[in-house]
């Protein structure tokens, strides 16, 4: 059993520390704010579950922290800003960050975290609270090897695989690849849809017949809910969309990919958040549309 303190408690920290504690490991929940992380103990209400007051008590009471920050430019600022933080965690320490902060940020942390004789590990997923919830998560690592085979055991409470990719940025790399394709099939499939329903067809019957036909990815499958219905719980926001589209461009032009195809999408998301959709599901892609 470890102890893992979760650095941002949003919804997918909280999701993770639920499943980490019904696994037996200790779990230390740290937020900026810390009334969100009294809030995210008192509902997960399971005696191996607490809150850390500091950001340092949660690095000194575990074996390894998991940070899951809206962006990279949080992550780094919360997991730097301070050298002391780093310098003075137990020296085997291990800090893994899980959330898409950009390949950038992802070798900046683990040059700084490596030169204080730490381990890093990036390692952002592709999944949801759903797949975390049903122990299919898909983690996507890279960094310190020995990190990475030191913590997947632990991370087997909510993940179906844990897969090394190499250096520190490779698991960045990766996940905005997933991510393409993803936020391209939510444009997809917003646009079908609205042009199936202008033509008076039913949504329910049009989605239906998406998936019986060759389009029937299972992402499709399983935003059915968001897209039929404007009441079904934000599982992506369309802010965070433009986020990651914007580390996509910047990788693509990097590594010189033609990005025409990817501007255009951040064109259409962007559009929808100042249309004022910026905090509703990716899936509302569909109701800006219409």
């Amino acid at each position: 059993m470890a102890n893992v303190a979760i650095l941002g408690v949003g919804k997918m920290g909280a999701a993770m520390a639920r499943e980490l504690a019904s696994a037996g490991h200790q779990v230390l929940l740290w937020n900026r704010t810390e009334a969100r992380a009294q809030e995210v103990c008192e509902a997960i209400d399971n005696p191996l579950v607490t809150v850390a007051l500091t950001l340092s008590q949660a690095i000194a009471n575990s074996d390894f922290a998991i940070s899951l920050f809206a962006n990279g430019e949080i992550t780094e600022s919360i997991l730097l800003s301070d050298p002391a933080l780093v310098a003075n965690s137990s020296a085997n320490y291990i800090f893994v960050d899980m959330g898409t902060s950009g390949i950038a940020v992802a070798t900046s942390l683990a040059e700084t975290i490596s030169k204080n004789g730490r381990r890093f590990v990036d390692a952002p997923v592709s999944g949801s609270m759903a797949t975390i919830a049903s122990h299919q998560l898909l983690v996507l690592a890279s960094g310190d090897e020995s990190a990475v085979d030191f913590i997947r055991p632990v991370l087997q409470a909510f993940s179906k695989k844990v897969g090394y990719l190499g250096a520190a940025g490779a698991g960045q790399a990766m996940k905005l690849s997933i991510n393409l394709v993803v936020h391209s099939l939510n444009a997809a499939v917003a646009q079908a849809l609205a042009l199936a329903t202008s033509s008076g067809i039913d949504p329910a019957v049009a989605y239906d017949l998406f998936e019986e036909s060759v389009i029937a990815a299972p992402f499709v499958k399983y935003k059915r809910s968001a897209f039929l219905d404007a009441n079904t719980p934000v599982a992506m926001r369309i802010d965070t969309t433009v986020k990651d589209l914007a580390l996509i461009f910047d990788f693509a032009q990097a590594q010189e990919i033609d990005s025409a195809a990817i501007a255009a999408l951040q064109n259409l998301y962007i559009h929808a958040c100042e249309g004022g959709f910026a905090d509703q599901d990716m899936a509302s892609l569909l109701r800006f549309l219409q």
